[in-house]
């Protein structure tokens, strides 16, 4: 509900502040006086695009602040997605610079103008006979009778599921689209894995394989070598053992005189013992030694099996192409799981669908039982409006789609003479028509949903007398449930108001300003006079504007 309005150097407003509470409030004013200002300036702050033309006075930025109270709308969700301060008051501020920039501000949060966008909708709806086109729109229709059929919860409910069946199906697609793709390439790759399954390779196999290579490709320097070594150490005249040992000979013969020749031999024992194991060795060694071609191809073979591979791939180790056979591995398997996959997958969207139908057919039957009901005051109500002969067909089909909202399509239709076909709103209602069907469903939606505060624009505009009545008892019984103001040029309606504004022009020092103020009793009663005989006041018009407010 909109609580207060601050308005500063917007268009012909240099500075406005005013109040507004609840029931039905009324704005009225010559032509010109600037209603329209007042609309544009709300609009500003709601999310509006702005330009420089805005601005009153061009070096000085324009501000336009409202401030609401919001706490029976639930829109806690609202601001925690869009990462706002929530606050029961909540203040909106926008402001235009001279330079031409905009700022918007929620709770003194910055805030873009898409999502200030979207909290209008929750908070204020502007009607004029010019945006009665709405009616015309599936969604609004359908939004009239799911209101009535109390079918929030249950829509809230379908539109999760319709979530995961669109995931489910998207998922599907990918699959069916990888499977395909995976198919193409599923020989090859199965090609590719047996050839390295078939390898056996062993990650350090490379290493090792190549070490053997080498030692069979120098065998005859191994040998050589080999047997220089033995000669060297066993040899009976100059041989490293013989050697050791008359070195430790003679170290046990001086041992007993000193610890430092006791250690000297012991580590001499050591060395020889050491020798000794060394010796063996190379005698094995030397025995075993001999080069064996067929070993060398086979490594050989090996070795250039294992390097082909390698180049194939692209990759320098086998540690590496077991990383690439595990990945054909994968490729492989999901081919010949994808079958499988797919099948599951489409048992889960199945079985999503099949809740998904049960929550569409509870909203279809609900809507189909409230149509009768609503056709009814729908068309009680525009007789009282001077539309005796209106008559609506509305026919819910329910189809095998699914919408945002459903499965059902709708078909509203309208009559306004007797006898005469029914068509579509838009095509077959006139502005004045539209604007009362229009008050008409807003009225029954007030009694039946929570809505946001809304402003009828002069859609009284072409009506009269009993009529005039008649929409003015409607304005106050939905004002009962919600904030309702009303601009009018009809003096029965703005005598049903619970407060009145009036806007008018004011020249202060050679500069014309428009004003807004709220009126008191007598005020409200010349207001009203003025409305039924101009600005020449007679005592009748008086009597007449007393009798309508009492």
């Amino acid at each position: 509900m909109l609580t207060h309005l601050s308005i500063n150097n917007y268009a012909l407003i240099n500075q406005l502040d005013i109040d507004f509470s609840s029931g039905l409030s009324i704005i009225t004013g010559e032509t010109g006086a600037g209603k329209s200002i007042l609309l544009g300036a709300l609009g500003l702050v709601l999310g509006n695009r702005a330009d420089l033309s805005s601005l009153k006075d061009t070096s000085k930025k324009c501000v336009v602040e409202a401030k609401l109270d919001i706490t029976n709308y639930n829109l806690q969700d609202f601001f925690e997605t869009a990462e706002l301060d929530y606050e029961n008051m909540t203040i909106i501020r926008r402001e235009i610079l001279p330079s031409g920039k905009s700022r918007a501000f929620v709770n003194d949060t910055p805030v873009n103008l898409s999502a200030l966008n979207d909290l209008k909708s929750l908070l204020m709806d502007v009607h004029s006979q010019h945006q009665t086109m709405q009616l015309s729109d599936a969604n609004f229709q359908f939004s009239v009778i799911d209101a009535l059929a109390k079918n929030i919860n249950f829509i809230e409910s379908y539109k999760k599921g319709l979530k995961i069946l669109a995931k489910l199906k998207k998922e599907l697609e990918v699959l069916e689209k990888s499977q395909q793709e995976a198919n193409l390439q599923y020989e090859y790759n199965l090609h590719l894995f047996n050839e390295l399954e078939k390898a056996e390779i062993l990650v350090d196999e490379q290493e090792e394989l190549e070490e053997k290579l080498e030692k069979l490709n120098n065998i005859e320097d191994i040998k050589l070598n080999l047997s220089e070594a033995l000669s060297i150490s066993v040899n009976e005249e100059i041989g490293i053992q013989n050697l050791l040992f008359t070195l430790e000979n003679r170290l046990s013969k001086i041992a007993p005189f000193s610890k430092e020749y006791q250690e000297l031999l012991s580590r001499t024992t050591s060395v020889k013992i050491e020798l000794d194991d060394i010796v063996t060795e190379l005698e094995d060694a030397n025995e075993h030694i001999e080069f064996d071609p067929i070993e060398a191809e086979q490594i050989n073979d090996r070795l250039q099996l294992l390097y082909n591979l390698q180049k194939k791939h692209y990759v320098n180790s086998n540690a590496e192409l077991l990383v690439v056979l595990e990945e054909l591995s994968e490729k492989v398997s999901q081919v010949e799981n994808a079958d499988e996959n797919i099948k599951q997958k489409k048992n889960e969207i199945e079985t999503v669908a099949a809740k998904l139908d049960s929550v569409a057919l509870k909203i279809s039957e609900s809507r189909k039982k409230v149509v009768p009901s609503l056709l009814k005051e729908l068309q009680l109500l525009l007789s009282d409006l001077g539309m005796q002969n209106a008559r609506f067909s509305i026919k819910i089909n329910s189809t095998k789609n699914y919408f945002l909202n459903g499965k059902d399509e709708l078909e509203f239709l309208f009559s306004a003479n007797k006898g005469g076909n029914f068509g579509e709103l838009k095509k077959v209602a006139s502005g004045g028509e539209l604007s009362r069907i229009m008050l008409s469903i807003k009225k029954i939606l007030s009694e039946n949903m929570q809505l946001p505060t809304i402003i009828f624009d002069e859609i009284d505009t072409g009506v009269s007398g009993e009529v005039s009545n008649k929409i003015a008892a409607i304005m106050q019984l939905m004002s009962k449930h919600m904030q309702v103001i009303t601009i009018t040029h009809l003096p029965q309606i703005a005598s049903k108001g619970t407060q009145h504004y009036k806007v008018f022009k004011e020249e202060i020092n050679g500069e014309t300003t428009t004003q807004l103020k709220k009126l008191n009793a007598e005020e409200r009663v010349r207001e009203i006079a003025e409305m039924l005989s101009g600005k020449e006041l007679s005592e009748s018009a008086i009597i007449h504007a007393k009798e309508l407010l009492n």
